[in-house]
């Protein structure tokens, strides 16, 4: 939510504003920090993120359109190779050709051919058999030729398509690269604010970001669409006073954290162990937890549906990387978690 300009000159303007901060809810114990910035910073990271997602998903059908490519000029290099040979075959007949006019007399001067002749129906013979030769000669000439000149531009076309993909590609790669280089430092940036939140143990209140578009119509669905899993419910390690209560999502900081289910929010708080988290009671007795994140978007009291944007993952509090740590509890303390993995398969979303 945006602060309201304030103008500190103006004595009605101050009091209005006062009044507004005194009446907004603030999440968890903290006052609002510099929300704009966090809304502004925060927008650029979604929007970032699905920027990169886009751009990722050109330069795959790129590079499949390039494997599609090479498969194309294989086969045109096949048949330019057979265009060769069969200009060579050509190169071959016209020596035969040229080589047996000669024989037969085409190579003589017409005078010569006259002097030579035994009698007018050998001359007309000859004239003929010289006349067929010479056509035949001309047709083999201006075939090769032909066939010469439609290899130049098959080949000119083939390399031009090439150059044109590569060229292309290269244009993708580079966008790919520039978004994900941007999407990086506002992600740290955005961490950075986390920290500051966590630091000062005051939660800088939802900072509002546009839904997609997907309409959800399961009534669960995983608290992140894309992931790797991590650490798992149960896990030892000297991270955990006992064992790990929840199940680990390995994901860039930044990543759209969605609601599980239907509910409503019971706690957004900051500082401790778990960082900025969040936690939604859901009808039938059941509660989700959401940790380690670098921004909220949505206010404590606040009714959210399946698949709904609540938060941005992150790595604040006793964090060693970016994930977003789930959990499932059935209240909405720490100490009551059950396994999350089959709690979700039970409700038609299997996870893994």
């Amino acid at each position: 939510m945006r602060s309201p300009r304030r103008h500190p000159l103006l004595v009605p303007a101050l009091l209005c504003a006062l009044a507004v901060l005194a009446a907004r809810p603030t999440a968890a114990d903290g006052e609002p920090g510099d929300q704009d910035g966090d809304s502004d910073v925060s927008a650029q990271v979604a929007r970032l993120y699905q920027d990169a997602a886009v751009a990722t998903q050109r330069y795959e059908a790129g590079r499949q359109e390039a494997e599609l490519q090479r498969a194309r000029a294989g086969r045109a290099e096949a048949l330019l190779a057979r265009e060769r040979q069969e200009i060579a075959v050509m190169h071959e007949d016209l020596g035969r050709i040229a080589r047996a006019q000669y024989r037969t007399g085409g190579g003589l001067p017409l005078t010569a051919q006259i002097i030579l002749a035994k009698s007018p129906d050998e001359l007309m013979r000859g004239q003929h058999v010289f006349s067929q030769a010479n056509l035949a000669l001309e047709n083999a000439v201006g075939k090769s030729r032909r066939a010469e000149a439609r290899l130049a531009a098959d080949e000119k076309k083939a390399a031009a398509q090439w150059q044109a993909l590569e060229k292309r590609n290269a244009g993708l790669a580079a966008m790919k690269d520039g978004i994900q280089r941007s999407l990086e430092q506002a992600r740290w940036e955005l961490q950075g604010r986390a920290d500051a939140s966590v630091a000062a143990g005051s939660c800088r209140g939802a900072v509002r970001l546009d839904q997609p578009n997907t309409q959800v119509t399961q009534a669960w669905v995983t608290p992140v669409e894309t992931y790797e899993l991590s650490a798992g419910f149960g896990s030892g390690g000297e991270r955990w006073a006992n064992r790990h209560t929840g199940q680990d999502f390995a994901v860039p900081i930044g990543t759209p954290v969605r609601a599980v289910g239907a509910g409503r929010v019971v706690r957004v708080s900051c500082g401790g162990a778990f960082g900025i988290e969040i936690v939604i009671e859901h009808p039938g007795g059941y509660y989700t937890q959401y940790a380690h994140l670098a921004a909220v978007t949505v206010d404590q009291g606040e009714r959210v549906g399946a698949g709904q944007w609540i938060a941005q993952s992150g790595t604040s509090g006793n964090s060693t990387g970016p994930h977003l740590h789930f959990e499932v509890r059935v209240t909405p303390e720490l100490g009551s978690a059950v396994d999350p993995l089959p709690w979700l398969a039970a409700r038609g979303v299997p996870v893994g």
